[in-house]
């Protein structure tokens, strides 16, 4: 009896000194979390996705290279075919997509057609709403 309690003490004291050491080689990982709780919701990766301000001087393309020729055109110049193309490339796109396709269509010059945008905005805003 009295050995089994003896073993039990000695893991116990083993167990405990490995404990000491293993948190005593990562103090920097829990300060890391506490700061990327600050900077947002907790959901780092979604709020960078779903900013709509360009923070890298980087174009994407969403499969959508023919919407160039609307650079620097208002939406009022663009012809039936053209909004059709745009509409086309807005509803292909997944909903996690629209915030950066937005700051590609800015980058780009690219005009929204307003009920487009408005659309665009309703998306981004419910997205972050869940955040």
């Amino acid at each position: 009896m009295w050995v089994l309690i003896v073993i039990l003490l000695a893991f116990a004291l083993v167990l405990m000194v490995f404990t000491y050491f293993g948190r005593k080689n990562k103090p920097d990982e829990e300060v890391i979390q506490i700061k990327e709780n600050l900077e947002c919701c907790g959901a780092h990766a979604v709020c960078e996705r779903e900013s709509l301000l360009n923070t890298e001087n980087k174009i994407e393309y969403y499969d959508d290279e023919e919407l160039d020729s609307l650079s620097g055109l208002s939406p009022e110049q663009y012809s039936e075919e053209q909004m059709e193309l745009l509409s086309e490339v807005f509803y292909s796109l997944q909903e996690k997509d629209v915030s950066g396709w937005l700051r590609s269509m800015q980058m780009r010059g690219i005009e929204l057609p307003q009920q487009l945008r408005e659309e665009a905005l309703l998306i981004v805003s419910e997205r972050r709403n869940l955040c």
